[in-house]
């Protein structure tokens, strides 16, 4: 509901004339080797039904009922055409009442839902099912990501106890102090803010946006590394690392979004060729 990177959106409210409901998307991304999918296809409001349990944009809906998340999947990719078809079921541990600005003014938010959740995962086109670690959560804004940032960097891991730890490190614009936010979410819906270590360096991306992340350095703790780039464009990096954190060796998931590049009229006049949308 109203998608954050999409160019449609940025170029309405330039233009002052922006409607959250008119820019949505459902973006699907498999990474299996082989297999690999990605879409994410913006529909206006006349492809867009929604109520307080259920979310329909075109074919595909996402619904929220008594045994948690469905994810009902009828897409097609990009930039290759290929069906996307399939269904994501989030089982979570319990819900979760987190809530955090990113930025000093507050206009943006961010809060994990379910940030302990197991997952289902059964598609037709590809054909892969699968079941393993789930993660839900929301982020709401009252104006473009790139107002107020200029980079970010953000993972989550879930660690030995079935806990996961997300970090937020975020530098905003007009000389102000950066902003990080460190928590473990536990499964009973609890939480306790944390104290990350320094910013340590990873390798830059094929796209030469510096990454890094929060990670243990010390005594038996092994440097932080990409284990695979599961992402990369010219504003946005998605990766698996693996470092030490809170004590313990974990595989997170890494994200890096520099906001200054997304912002730029070249990557916009990129981004209908991977989003096109459906009026």
């Amino acid at each position: 509901m109203g998608s954050v990177f999409s160019p449609y959106y940025r170029w309405a409210w330039r233009q002052g004339r922006a409607r959250a409901d008119d820019h949505c998307a459902l973006n699907v991304a498999i990474y299996s080797p082989g297999a690999s999918r990605w879409t994410m296809t913006e529909r206006g409001h006349r492809h867009v039904r929604r109520n307080s349990s259920e979310f329909v944009l075109g074919p595909s809906a996402v619904h929220w009922g008594p045994q948690g998340l469905t994810v009902t999947i009828d897409e097609v990719a990009n930039p290759l055409p290929r069906r996307v078809r399939g269904t994501v079921r989030v089982h979570p541990e319990a819900l979760c009442r987190f809530v955090a600005t990113l930025d000093d003014d507050g206009r943006h938010r961010w809060g994990p839902i379910a940030p302990c959740a197991r997952a289902e995962v059964d598609f037709d086109s590809p054909d892969l099912r699968w079941q393993g670690h789930a993660y839900v959560d929301s982020n709401e804004g009252d104006e473009p990501i790139s107002e107020p940032f200029t980079t970010w960097d953000w993972l989550r891991a879930p660690l030995s106890d079935r806990s996961t730890v997300v970090a937020y490190d975020v530098r905003q614009r007009h000389g102000r102090a950066d902003r990080l936010i460190g928590a473990r979410f536990r499964v009973d819906g609890g939480f306790d803010s944390i104290e990350l270590p320094d910013r340590r360096p990873l390798t830059r991306t094929a796209w030469g946006i510096p990454r890094a992340m929060r990670a243990d350095i010390g005594a038996g703790a092994i440097s932080p590394r990409v284990r695979r780039t599961l992402e990369d464009t010219p504003f946005y990096a998605r990766s698996l690392v693996q470092a030490n954190l809170c004590g313990q060796s974990v595989e997170a998931m890494h994200e890096t979004l520099s906001a200054t590049r997304f912002a730029s009229p070249v990557v916009q006049a990129m981004l209908p060729w991977r989003m096109p949308r459906r009026v």
